[in-house]
C-alpha cells in the first residue's frame, strides 16, 4: 500500500505541497481537498487577474521586513526555499516571470491562468487526485494516521496531513484545530481600506497620488506609497501597507480612528513652505489654480484651493500668508477621520491562525504531531501587499511538501 497524504485546501499553498510531495516522491499517493467548487481562487484573481507570484526581494532580511506578523518565524523558512526558488520553480515549468517597476513579479503573460494552469498541469502530471465541495469538519488522530469527518459524510484515512485550509474570519472556523490541542491566535482582517463616510474627497474618486505619507494619530504606524481615492475613502498600497501593520491595533478601536496624511511626498513642512516660495516668486502673476508645484493631479489640486476659499483668480503674487500657511498644512498634514474599512478583495488576507511556537519554521511540521504539517495562510503569518503573501505559500507548501516525501520515503 502507498502512504497517503492528504492536503485540506485547494488554494496556493495547498496547491504547491501536493504537487511538489507528488513528485518528490512517486510513492506517495495524494489527494487534495477543497470545500468549495473553485481552485486556486486568490491566485485567479490576484493583482488585477494578472497574479502577483512573488516579489523580487533576494534579502532574506529585507524580506522578512515586510511580514508584520511572522517574519522572524520566515528567516529560517525562507533559508530553505526563497523568491529565487520560486521564480525558477515556474520557469522551469515554462512560466517566465517579470518585474514590474515597484518590485511585484508577474507572469510574462500578464494572466493569472496561466500559474493556474501550471499548477493543474502538475497535478495531473504526478496523479494527485482532487476532491472538490469537500470541506473538512473533524480530524481524529488515529495514533498512525488519520481519519476526516467530511461534509460528505464519507471518511477519510490518511498516513500524513496537510493543513492548508486559509484563514478564517472567526476564531470558531480553527474549532477543529484547537480540538486537537492548538494554540490559536485570534484573527483578524489584514489589507483593508479606509472608509470615510461622505466626506467630500471621495467625490474625487479614481484620482491617485503616486507617492504620500500617511500615519495614523496617536500611534507609530506610518507608510508611503500610492494612494487611491475611492468612494468609500482611501485605498491604495500605502493604505493597505498600513491596515497591515495596524490590523490587531485597529480591530481593537473596532476602526474607528484618525489619520495625518502628507500629499507631498513626504516633505516636511519647512520643505514644502520652501518650494511654494520659488513659486510664488517664479509665478507671481499666474493664477494658482492654473499652475500647481507639487505635481499633484488637478482635480485634487483644485479641491484643495476650493476647500480654504482660494478663489480661481487668485494669482500667487496674491496669496495672504494666511491662506499660504493653511494651504501649506493641508498638504503636509491633512486630518481625515476614519470610520470602518472595506475589505480589499483581491488581496484579503487574515492576521492569526495557528500559533507558530507549534511549528517547525523549518519544515512547517508540527511539534505536537508528526505526521501533521501546515501551510500558508491558516499560520500566524502575513504579509503586506506586493506579492509577499503567495511568497508564502510557495515556501510553506514546498517545506511541507519536502518533509512529507521524505518521511514517506524512508517507511
Amino acid at each position: 500500500m502507498k502512504p497517503k497524504l492528504i492536503v485540506i485546501g485547494g488554494g496556493a499553498a495547498g496547491f504547491f505541497c501536493a504537487v511538489n510531495a507528488a513528485r518528490l516522491n512517486p510513492e506517495l499517493s495524494v489527494t487534495l481537498l477543497e470545500k468549495t467548487s473553485k481552485l486556486l481562487t486568490k491566485v485567479g484573481v490576484s493583482g488585477g487577474g494578472r497574479c502577483n507570484v512573488t516579489h523580487a526581494c533576494f534579502q532574506i532580511g529585507d524580506m522578512i521586513a515586510k511580514y508584520p506578523r511572522g517574519g522572524q518565524f520566515l528567516r529560517k523558512s525562507f533559508g530553505h526555499f526563497f523568491t529565487t526558488d520560486t521564480i525558477q520553480w515556474f520557469e522551469d515549468r515554462g512560466v517566465k516571470l517579470k518585474t514590474e517597476a515597484d518590485g511585484r513579479m508577474f507572469p510574462e503573460s500578464n494572466k493569472s491562468q496561466t500559474i493556474i494552469e501550471c499548477l493543474v498541469r502538475e497535478a495531473n502530471q504526478y496523479g494527485v487526485e482532487i476532491l472538490m465541495n469537500r470541506d473538512v469538519k473533524a480530524i481524529h488522530d488515529t495514533g498512525n494516521g488519520w481519519t476526516l469527518e467530511t461534509s460528505d459524510k464519507k471518511p477519510l484515512k490518511a498516513d500524513f496531513l496537510c493543513i492548508a485550509n486559509g484563514g478564517g474570519n472567526k476564531i470558531e472556523s480553527f474549532q477543529w484545530l484547537s480540538a486537537l490541542g492548538y494554540a490559536i491566535v485570534p484573527p483578524v482582517p489584514s489589507l483593508f481600506t479606509f472608509n470615510m463616510p461622505h466626506h467630500p474627497i471621495t467625490k474625487l474618486m479614481g484620482i491617485s497620488v503616486e507617492k504620500v505619507k500617511v500615519k495614523i494619530i496617536g500611534t507609530k504606524f506610518i507608510e508611503e506609497g500610492p494612494l487611491l481615492i475611492t468612494h468609500w475613502g482611501f485605498s491604495g498600497p500605502a493604505i493597505l501597507k498600513l491596515s497591515a501593520w495596524a490590523a490587531r491595533d485597529l480591530a481593537v478601536i473596532h476602526y474607528q480612528f484618525k489619520i495625518l496624511v502628507n500629499w507631498c511626498e513626504g516633505d516636511n513642512e519647512q520643505v514644502v513652505r520652501e518650494k511654494m516660495l520659488i513659486a510664488r516668486k517664479e509665478m507671481a502673476g499666474q493664477k494658482i489654480t492654473n499652475r500647481n508645484p507639487f505635481q499633484l493631479p488637478q482635480r485634487l489640486w483644485e479641491f484643495f484651493l476650493q476647500s480654504l476659499g482660494i478663489k480661481e483668480d487668485l494669482r500667487w503674487a496674491d496669496l495672504p500668508a494666511k491662506l499660504q500657511n493653511r494651504l501649506i498644512t493641508q498638504l503636509t498634514s491633512q486630518e481625515f477621520v476614519v470610520n470602518g474599512k472595506t475589505t480589499f478583495k483581491e488581496e484579503f488576507v487574515t492576521s492569526g491562525g495557528i500559533d507558530l511556537k507549534e511549528i517547525d519554521p523549518a519544515t512547517m511540521q508540527s511539534k505536537l504531531h508528526d505526521r501533521l504539517f501546515f501551510a500558508g495562510e491558516v499560520m500566524d503569518v502575513d504579509g503586506v501587499t506586493g506579492g509577499f503573501n503567495f511568497q508564502h505559500a510557495w515556501t510553506s507548501g514546498f517545506l511541507a511538501a519536502k518533509q512529507i516525501a521524505e518521511k514517506t520515503r524512508n517507511q
